[in-house]
């Protein structure tokens, strides 16, 4: 006589596991650990790694996911014009540029204080590269920035006016950290933008930062804003806290176009000497 006998059910197989964690990860939103799931079991397996210590390598990876996404965003919102990075700056070029203070600023510390940065000088030595640069750091260091011309910020807060949304811009200007305003002094402003700019720059006067750059010296501020008081009360609150650097030296596109011309003068000629 034959006697049958009935197994122990079974628990949940590993297969079963593996599906019910992945979907706990994609429940959570965690998608990095989710796709990198499978990997991280296997190398668990082939190291004999622990259970904590799976885990941990597991969420360092959702960590560095969402720290990307989140950077990619900042960036986003910053509008920066140009990939441009401090360590590709040109300190060489720039005679009048501290490299210490440069480094300086771009640990951001200085965001910390709401102390602002003046860049002044003449075209194309570099102040909106070094201001891009700085924008980019700040980003990097978890920071909200957005950059914007002194021409169009000024465009902006006139079409606001018009179409009843002056204070949804202006608390729009005075939310990120860094606000990098750029090429001041390039075109002239009517009344009613110097008027803009000082009032963005008013309420954010020692709360959060600005990055400006100008070619225009601060003495002729009163002919830029076509307004000596507006022009002496906006300085008087960047000013109050700040660092300003004079940059002087070679346009950076003459000294493009100059390499340029080495480099076909040698090609040509054979000699670095300028043909005669």
């Amino acid at each position: 006589m034959t006697t049958t006998t009935t197994a122990e059910p079974m628990g949940p197989s590993q297969a079963s596991l593996y599906q019910q964690l992945r979907g706990h990860l994609a429940a959570l939103k965690l998608t990095a650990a989710a796709e990198h799931l499978p990997a991280v079991l296997d190398q668990a397996t082939a190291e004999g790694l622990s259970v904590t210590a799976a885990l941990e390598r597991l969420l360092a990876l959702e960590v560095t996911d969402t720290e990307a996404r989140r950077l990619a965003g900042r960036l986003r919102f910053a509008s920066l014009p140009s990939p441009a990075t401090i360590e590709g700056f040109d300190l060489d070029a720039a005679p009048g540029v501290d490299p210490a203070l440069i480094n300086e600023l771009a640990t951001c510390r200085y965001l910390e204080t709401a102390t602002n940065v003046l860049l002044i000088g003449p075209p194309g030595v570099g102040k909106t590269h070094l201001a891009v640069g700085l924008a980019r750091k700040a980003a990097e260091a978890g920071y909200r920035t957005y950059f914007t011309t002194a021409a169009d910020l000024a465009a902006r807060c006139h079409k606001a006016a018009i179409e009843g949304r002056w204070a949804y811009t202006m608390r729009f200007f005075a939310g990120p950290t860094l606000l990098v305003i750029d090429e001041l002094g390039y075109l002239p402003l009517p009344a009613e933008a110097a008027s803009a700019l000082f009032q963005v720059i008013s309420q954010r006067y020692l709360k959060t930062s600005i990055i400006l750059t100008t070619n225009r010296g601060v003495a002729s501020w009163g002919e830029v804003l076509g307004d000596t008081t507006v022009a002496a009360a906006m300085l008087d609150r960047l000013l109050h806290r700040s660092v300003v650097l004079n940059l002087d030296g070679d346009s950076y596109r003459l000294r493009a176009h100059h390499a340029a011309t080495d480099t076909l003068r040698r090609a040509t000629t054979g000699t670095a000497r300028p043909l005669q």
